[in-house]
């Protein structure tokens, strides 16, 4: 079933009004019927498996949460004064127990002042970098602070909806996977890429399969998924700054012997005039990387 077909069996549930389903199985407080962290309650699957049957749940991604868990949500952030704040409100909306580990990679454009809003907000820690270093040197930075089971990579700029996080953990909790990746391709519950964007990253993505030696159809993509002992496991091997770290966590991963699994998610394409920061050079990087991290196991 689509993402769509998930969304539709979630407002089924909603339209009950039924607010006496709690958090986590051990509390009594109620929630309501609203609130997003009904969602992932033992109550709220047990509903839905009653309703839709247990098939289909697995199909839909419910399933609930347990009792101590925190998911690790980098966002590597560089010059991003008009997204930050929204995307902290997508996060916060998922429901999802999470600390978000903002990394702010020497920004000019007053998103490191914009960031103070957020210094008291409960579960939000920001990090700070006195000049860029780039997007692979923030996730660096960000594992350092990290102490949920599970870390994700979520970029800073609206491309991707935290609510797919749901079809990346599912894998993890269940014991089917050590790494997900969220692919933007092969699914038809997506909103389409320019040509030009869609074939550098097959192109990318092919190379990095035969190098690395893992079938991927979207190597790039920045929802990376695992638990944060395989992310310290590597992190002081890492040698990427800039969108490398890619390639490079991928091909280290892989070198470990972890199981990938790929999961389905939205994208909204962004233009350079909205802030976009990839370019050319950056591809001739994937390359490189390729070789290096993947042809010649560096």
């Amino acid at each position: 079933m689509t993402l769509t077909a998930h969304r539709a069996a979630i407002q089924i549930s909603l339209a009950s009004g039924d607010t006496t389903l709690t958090d986590e199985p051990s509390r009594n407080d109620a929630l309501a019927a609203d609130d997003p962290r009904r969602l992932w309650s033992s109550n709220y699957v047990k509903e839905m498996e009653s309703l839709l049957g247990k098939s289909v749940c697995r199909q839909l991604s419910i399933f609930s949460l347990p009792d101590d868990f925190l998911l690790s949500v980098i966002v590597p952030i560089y010059n991003e004064n008009g997204t930050v704040s929204g995307v902290v409100e997508r996060l916060k909306q998922t429901g999802i127990p999470m600390e978000i580990i903002m990394v702010d990679d020497g920004s000019t454009d007053g998103t490191s002042e914009a960031l103070d809003d957020f210094q008291s907000m409960d579960g939000v820690k920001i990090c700070h970098h006195a000049d860029n270093r780039g997007k692979g040197a923030a996730i660096q930075t960000g594992i350092g602070f990290a102490t949920g089971q599970i870390i994700v990579i979520q970029d800073a700029d609206q491309e991707y909806d935290p609510n797919d996080f749901r079809f990346l953990l599912q894998p993890l909790l269940a014991g089917e996977a050590d790494v997900a990746y969220g692919t933007r391709y092969g699914h038809c519950d997506r909103q389409l890429s320019p040509w030009w964007h869609q074939t550098v990253n097959h192109g990318i993505s092919l190379l990095a399969s035969i190098g690395i030696g893992l079938r991927l159809s979207d190597v790039e993509t920045c929802y990376k998924m695992s638990t944060r002992e395989n992310f310290e496991t590597i992190a002081d091997q890492l040698r990427e700054r800039r969108f490398g770290i890619e390639i490079e966590l991928t091909a280290r991963w892989v070198r470990n012997g972890l199981i990938f699994t790929e999961r389905p998610i939205r994208y909204r394409h962004r233009w350079y005039d909205e802030g976009k920061k990839i370019g050319w050079k950056d591809g001739l990087s994937a390359l490189r990387c390729i070789a290096k991290y993947g042809v010649f196991r560096r």
